[in-house]
């Protein structure tokens, strides 16, 4: 359609110049005519001639029409000229700038880069190409609307604007990533460190939007096309040292956020590593590769067993066992974190169903699972499909879940506590928790974290920070579970606090289910269970779950 519209208008200009070549004509003839015509006047006026042929005059007269009819056309050509070339700078400018902050968009940018990257390399002079992006700013637009985000956007490429300097390029990528190229001396690479900190201290300090505090943080990767001395060049084109920033900005994220990294080599064999990461967590979970283990949690005051908290771990046939601290953080990353607990509690219920009545199952819950507003209602409805007590099972939330959205929070643990669920607070002591919280928050239970109990190892140890947590379990009468015992001098000096709870490797690493089995059996605590189906979806068994109660959570 552009393209037929194009046409149209390049034949209408071609019949324009036809018509300013017609006046043309007509002016020379005009000139002609006019000449003796106006003689012919003269002459009559004078009484000396019969007049001018009235043929002649006619042919002036339409001589001049054609001449006002060429010039006015010529005019509306020129006019039309200015306009098409208007509507071309308008649509280059469109294709090459992003509307929303006015900062060049990723197509113009390769082009404007590698133009720079030829230039300041002419004059001797390196080249940085620095990759931004936001942290989490998707929760910000979540939170807040696509509005508040859009004007945040606006201001940060203000902010950049200002603080770079006039030789360097801005552009927004897409979404929220931004990205800048400067030259700089290669000797001094310590320029560009210069330039990133300030934009750091700029660029994170507090937005006011529409009445609205908000602040964000960044990640920054740095890529340069010469080596640390600033000699030889180490890459041949603008797409590969945006792909260097692209990289080292990843490994930024990867390492917390909120920091920067030059490329290095190595980062790209990471990346390759955890993107054969990603797949094999994909395939894996589709072909059930992920299984549950269970750690044993002992009454410390009479050392007897009393439940069990399952831990994930992936049986990858290329990688072996892997550990929950490499493959958690990278499922919550990808998104299949919710799919993967689910699967592992349909596991886990299924293996305690014949555990003793007694023993209990704790479940860790990952914050990214604690931001969906339909979790409380997901997990009792696992509970009633696979007909496991609710009273039984116990889910361990960790400090960083409460600052996301304390009142969704507070919402899932009073459902989920309505229908038999115990909550515990786990890793008390390393995240932000207010004592505010823990009194509004409804938890069952405290898990003070292994870096304390860790510490109890030495005897000559300080145990003021556990005798402080313990202290204030004890006031909000709240159970104490101590996790990391791992040698009998911890387990002593436990025991002179108080009647608590305990895991760690001193009574064994983490077992699977059939060795879980086998301990149970060999204490006697398995029990025969009925011949029974499973209970149907939507039924509830009469001792865990009030079919009531379970309505109006699912309301």
């Amino acid at each position: 359609m552009a393209e037929e519209k194009t046409e149209q208008r390049v034949g209408k200009a071609e019949r324009d110049i036809v018509a300013l070549g017609i006046a043309t004509a007509a002016i020379i003839i005009f000139v002609g005519i006019g000449g003796s015509v106006m003689g012919d006047i003269a002459e009559a006026t004078f009484g000396e001639g019969t007049g001018p042929d009235r043929l002649l005059v006619n042919a002036m007269l339409l001589n001049i029409a054609l001449i006002i009819f060429g010039w006015r056309r010529y005019r509306e050509l020129h006019s039309e000229i200015q306009q098409r070339r208007a509507a071309e700078e308008q649509a280059r400018k469109l294709s090459e700038i992003d509307p929303l902050t006015g900062c060049l968009n990723r197509r113009s940018m390769a082009k404007a880069t590698e133009e720079l990257r030829n230039g300041s390399n002419r004059h001797g002079q390196a080249l940085a190409y620095v990759m931004i992006d936001l942290d989490n700013f998707k929760q910000v637009n979540d939170m807040n609307g696509h509005a508040i985000g859009d004007k945040l956007l606006i201001e940060l490429a203000a902010r950049l604007k200002e603080k770079l300097p006039k030789d360097a390029l801005l552009a927004r990528l897409g979404g929220d990533e931004f990205a800048f190229v400067m030259p700089y001396d290669g000797k001094h690479p310590e320029r560009i460190d210069d330039q990133v900190i300030r934009l750091f201290e700029t660029a994170t300090a507090m937005y006011q939007v529409d009445e609205m505090a908000v602040e964000l943080t960044m990640s920054i990767g740095i890529a340069t096309d010469h080596d640390d001395q600033g000699f030889n060049p180490l890459v041949s084109d603008a797409q590969t040292l945006m792909h260097h920033a692209d990289i080292a900005m990843y490994h930024a994220k990867n390492q917390g956020k909120n920091r920067y990294y030059w490329f290095e080599p190595t980062m790209e064999n990471e990346l390759r590593f955890r993107n054969e990461l990603e797949t094999g967590i994909r395939r894996g979970l589709a072909v059930g590769e992920f299984v549950p283990f269970y750690e044993q949690q002992i009454d410390l005051e009479s050392g007897d067993l009393v439940g069990f908290e399952m831990l994930a771990r992936w049986q990858s046939p290329q990688l072996g066992l892997v550990s929950p601290d490499i493959f958690i953080p990278i499922a919550e990353d990808i998104g299949v974190i919710g799919d993967l607990s689910e699967k592992l509690m349909v596991e886990a219920f299924a293996d305690a169903r014949d555990w003793a009545p007694d023993l209990t199952l704790s479940v860790n819950i990952s914050p990214i699972q604690m931001r969906d507003p339909w979790f409380a209602q997901k997990l009792l409805k696992l509970l009633v499909e696979h007909n496991f007590p609710a009273h039984r099972l116990e889910i361990e939330i960790t400090e960083s879940c409460l600052h996301d959205n304390v009142g969704m929070v507070r919402s899932m643990i009073a459902s989920l506590r309505n229908q038999g669920v115990k909550v515990s607070l786990d890793d008390f002591g390393t995240g932000y928790s207010s004592l505010e919280q823990l009194r509004s928050l409804p938890f069952d239970r405290l898990k003070i974290d292994r870096s304390f109990i860790s510490e109890l190892r030495n005897p000559d140890a300080s145990s003021k920070i556990v005798d402080a947590i313990v202290s204030l379990g004890n006031g909000l009468d709240m159970p104490i579970t101590a996790e990391g015992i791992e040698d009998e001098n911890i387990l002593d000096l436990l025991k002179t606090m108080g009647r608590l709870k305990g895991q760690g490797y001193l009574y064994g690493r983490p077992e699977t289910a059939d060795q879980v089995r086998m301990r149970l059996k060999a204490a006697g605590r398995l029990v025969e269970l009925p011949d029974v189906a499973v209970a149907p979806q939507d039924s509830v068994p009469e001792s865990t779950v009030d079919p009531e109660n379970l309505r109006r959570v699912a309301e």
